[in-house]
């Protein structure tokens, strides 16, 4: 029997991916498990395996397509099996195929190639709903309008057109009017070939939409599927969360005096390293902040994840420093570091990257001295972290010279009240400042 490949949701946020890689081609024997492409998702480069076993019939996505989950991406059958009514919705979301039909109907229940694999909900941090059919829709109305030598598409019964998610990436990118498109898919659906057609038979439509990605005025950047997340998510956050933020100075010229002797002693802390660990035994103490906000419920955890936001080549991403507050300063230290160094590299799993209950992002290194960042939602707060600096202080009367540090908490006040906030900094400062309390 033969098996679709689909566009699986590889992380808990992931609704399309881009194919960045095919491993296997057309006419490779296939067994369950085999790596069959590379996907980029909205966090990683992932692995994309085979559900069954055959040979690789058919591959229906190109190297650098992005697809929504659930698209077919191609057919593992026998060699000699037939695999027409499997392709002939190619591009479209596997919920959303159905059988041929003189008019457009929902699939019945029990239909085998309306099925899609679940997607993995591991994240405390983060949820995931996959995208609805109606939402990936979109709006396309029916177009009278024509263009030489094509014929306007039939209007369903519900007054949209009937098009697959690719076909309308296509179309938007070439610039092409899907209401002058005859659809050759299920009950007149347009799909993949259909665009390529009429993108072969209207040259000068395609060289205008050529001229302008070209122009010397500007150029456009293709969004990744990180960055698209970034976008969607950071959304959700300033706008309806209620934020309000506190900014405090600290002292760490006692952090310095012990970063220097740990670092003598052969065990490399840096700042960062410090600040996570004080953070994390700060948050022990005031769940209250440690919290997620639920919609109809406010959640505090009694262990701390600490999510540490890290600067990649085009967006951002945090990996998670499970149960922080437990962990000593040089296991903190070598975590960070190889955290870090796979979530540059993209190759960091799900489970290393969502769970967090509280995140920290640190500007520091790039000479910023004080800034706001933005709530991750659920979580409650978010500590900035600014650059250290040598300031003249006051103490005791006495004029000093003294290495000080800016944070600012970001937070969300349907959670956290002004004067939660204040005292949790409190708490903070006293880490901090007297870092001896971090080892106990």
């Amino acid at each position: 029997m033969a098996t679709k490949i689909v566009m699986e949701a590889l992380s808990p946020t992931m609704e399309e991916g881009r194919l960045v890689k095919w491993v296997k081609n057309e006419g490779d024997a296939v067994k369950s498990g085999d790596v069959l492409a590379e996907v980029e998702t909205d966090k990683a480069v992932m692995e994309l395996v085979a559900r069954g076993e055959g040979v690789l019939r058919k591959r229906l996505a190109n190297e650098g397509d992005a697809s929504a989950v659930g698209t077919l991406l191609g057919v593992i059958a026998k060699p000699d099996e037939n695999i027409d009514a499997l392709i002939g919705g190619a591009g479209a979301p596997a919920a959303a195929m159905s059988a041929p039909s003189p008019a457009p109907a929902p699939p019945p229940a029990g239909n085998p190639v309306s099925s899609i694999p679940s997607s993995p909900q591991t994240s405390q941090g983060e949820a995931s709903t996959p995208p609805q059919e109606h939402e990936r829709r979109g709006a396309n109305r029916i177009n009278t309008a024509s263009v030489p030598g094509g014929a306007p598409s039939p209007a369903p019964s519900n007054g949209r057109l009937r098009s697959s998610p690719l076909a309308r990436r296509m179309a938007s990118e070439r610039g092409i009017e899907l209401g002058a498109i005859q659809g050759s898919g299920p009950g007149g659906r347009i799909i993949r070939r259909d665009i390529e057609q009429a993108a072969t038979s209207a040259p000068a439509a395609r060289g205008a939409v050529h001229r302008a990605a070209s122009s010397g005025d500007y150029t456009d950047v293709p969004l990744t599927q990180i960055r698209k997340t970034i976008a969607k998510r950071l959304g959700e956050s300033i706008g309806p969360i209620p934020t309000f933020y506190l900014t405090a100075e600290f002292d760490l010229g006692r952090i310095a005096e012990m970063r220097d002797a740990m670092v003598e002693a052969g065990q490399k802390v840096s700042f960062n390293d410090i600040i996570i660990k004080a953070t994390a035994t700060a948050l022990a103490q005031h769940p209250e902040v440690n919290a997620h906000w639920t919609g109809d419920a406010i959640r505090q955890f009694h262990r701390v994840h600490i999510g540490m936001a890290v600067a990649i080549e085009d967006g951002l991403i945090t990996p998670v420093i499970f149960d922080a507050e437990t962990k000593g300063l040089s296991e903190i230290s070598a975590e960070a570091k190889e955290l870090a160094g796979r979530a540059r590299e993209r190759k960091l799993k799900p489970e290393e990257y969502t769970g967090s209950t509280f995140s920290i992002s640190n500007l520091g290194m790039f000479g910023i001295d004080q800034f706001t960042a933005i709530i991750n939602p659920p979580e409650a707060a978010i500590l900035a972290v600014g650059g250290v600096e040598d300031k003249p202080v006051v103490i005791n009367g006495d004029l000093q010279i003294r290495k000080r540090m800016r944070v600012t908490l970001s937070c969300d006040h349907r959670v956290i009240d002004g004067a939660t906030g204040a005292k949790f900094l409190q708490t903070l400062r006293r880490m901090i400042e007297n870092p001896l309390m971090l080892v106990y």
